[in-house]
């Protein structure tokens, strides 16, 4: 007998999965406030109670990660919004009232949204930060009342297989399911007929994604990624900027899709910038091979893709500056761990400035005026994030009035994704919808409309029953009127 397709294997129980879950969901109806905390809270203490062993999971996948970097990206973070959404779940499932329509609402009539579960989420998980990608968007799922579907990076088996396992031992497969595996397995997860589904990755797997929800019409949110542009305005504070540019590109190698992509600076300040860049890394970084703060490239094919990114660069007649502070022979090692390098005089043809670059990769782009700058982000796809550094407030908001990107920090780099009540998410290409704190509940939410009829006989009174005559005639000359 021929060996099963184990595609289909794997769909086959993943549907099973789903209906088991599908079927407590609608069994429990409605789902109270305590059972929602109760499971945030043994999400919680997974988190809590294995930290160490699933830092130690992230750094053996990369092949070396930053213990520190992990707690506070991964762990940290995703505690933060399984405790944030415990908080405030209570006062987030409150009915909303909203207005009746004048007149129904003299005569007694209400209306209001009821937010109620979907019942399965389904919660396609990236392997850049494999634990707060799946955590946060899963508090939010929980919070909402949702059952919950999960599919791990095969880039990350190490931490993906000890996520199944804890997750396995502190909750019933009827709530939270995880499934590992390669593309395969992710092709038939996304193809499941969720009641949403969440995947956070690239965008040229997003529209994938988006196929193959669309046959079972599964509500999707994106989050995608692209070329976020950091604009250094006339005004920018040079040091203080680029400190926090070269935090926010070095944490992770870079490997982050809020990371800023290229920088855009006035022609007379580009020497004066780079200058900060490495005076930065040095301070953060005096060594990078040898420093346990500085994370690896995630595999040999993405290290491979940066440095082809570098070659056709140089190639094509960009000019590199590498900050190594340490004087470290990267040649010599087998770490995938990468300096930073700033590519100067980027064109358009360079694959530098067309694919989103997941590393210590910088290009640096020069303008006359701020306008300059506006006009080359809008010709190009919405990022998720943009980044503007100054302390003129006209120009800051000429930028970011002028612009459309997912989200935007003033001053920073990456941080709006770390407030709780900011919406994450990106706009077109970088991906659609959006989650986390109230926001989050709401994406894995039914916003149901409720409205409650009078005793009266308001379709009379307002001459919406027929026989139609004067008071239909008076209504409808009322409502004419602008």
């Amino acid at each position: 007998m021929a060996d099963a397709d184990p595609q289909i294997v794997n769909k086959d129980a993943m549907l099973a999965a789903l209906a088991k879950q599908r079927a407590a969901f609608t069994a429990e109806l409605p789902v109270s406030a305590a059972t929602r905390k109760d499971r945030l809270t043994r999400v919680g203490q997974l988190l809590v109670e294995n930290a160490d062993a699933l830092c130690d999971a992230m750094s053996e996948d990369f092949g070396h990660r930053s213990r520190e970097q992990s707690m506070m990206t991964d762990i940290v973070s995703a505690l933060g919004e399984v405790k944030y959404a415990r908080k405030h779940v209570e006062k987030w499932m409150r009915p909303e009232k909203r207005s009746a329509r004048f007149p129904l609402g003299l005569f007694g009539a209400k209306a209001r949204i009821e937010y109620q579960p979907m019942g399965v989420v389904g919660i396609i998980a990236p392997w850049n930060f494999p634990v707060q990608l799946t955590f946060s968007p899963l508090a939010d799922a929980l919070a909402a009342g949702n059952r919950v579907m999960i599919k791990m990076s095969e880039f990350t088996p190490v931490t993906s297989e000890l996520v199944e396992k804890l997750i396995g031992s502190a909750l019933s497969p009827e709530e939270i399911a995880v499934f590992n595996g390669g593309p395969e397995v992710g092709q038939a997860f996304s193809s499941l007929p969720f009641d949403h589904l969440l995947f956070t990755g690239a965008t040229s797997i997003g529209k994938h994604i988006l196929h193959a929800a669309a046959d079972s019409l599964t509500p999707v949110t994106l989050e995608l990624g692209g070329k976020s542009p950091t604009i250094f305005g006339e005004s920018a504070d040079i040091g203080r900027g680029t400190s926090r540019v070269a935090m926010g590109k070095m944490m992770n190698a870079g490997q982050i899709c809020l990371a800023p992509d290229y920088m855009m600076v006035p022609e007379g300040k580009e020497g004066e910038v780079i200058q900060g860049l490495s005076a930065a890394v040095t301070e953060q970084y005096p060594t990078l091979d040898a420093n346990d703060d500085y994370t690896s490239i995630i595999n040999d094919r993405h290290y491979e893709r940066l440095q082809g990114y570098l070659k056709d660069a140089v190639e094509k007649g960009a000019e590199l500056v590498e900050v190594n502070p340490g004087n470290e022979d990267f040649s010599a090692s087998n770490k995938r761990k990468m300096p930073l390098t700033i590519v100067r005089n980027p064109t358009e043809d360079m694959k530098v400035m067309q694919e989103e670059i997941f590393g210590p990769v910088l290009p640096i782009k020069t303008y006359k005026s701020v306008d300059e700058a506006i006009d080359y982000v809008n010709a190009h796809d919405r990022p998720l994030g943009l980044y503007y550094f100054g302390s003129d407030r006209a120009e800051e908001q000429k930028v970011l009035s002028k612009t459309i990107s997912g989200g935007a920090t003033v001053n920073d780099v990456i941080f709006h994704i770390a407030m709780d009540e900011l919406p994450f998410g990106g706009v077109g290409p970088s991906g659609m919808g959006a989650y986390t704190g109230h926001e989050g509940f709401k994406t894995f939410s039914h916003a149901k409309s409720v409205y409650s009829q009078p005793k009266m006989d308001v379709a009379k009174l307002g001459g919406f029953k027929p026989p139609y005559g004067k008071t239909s005639k008076a209504t409808i000359k009322r409502e004419l009127k602008l």
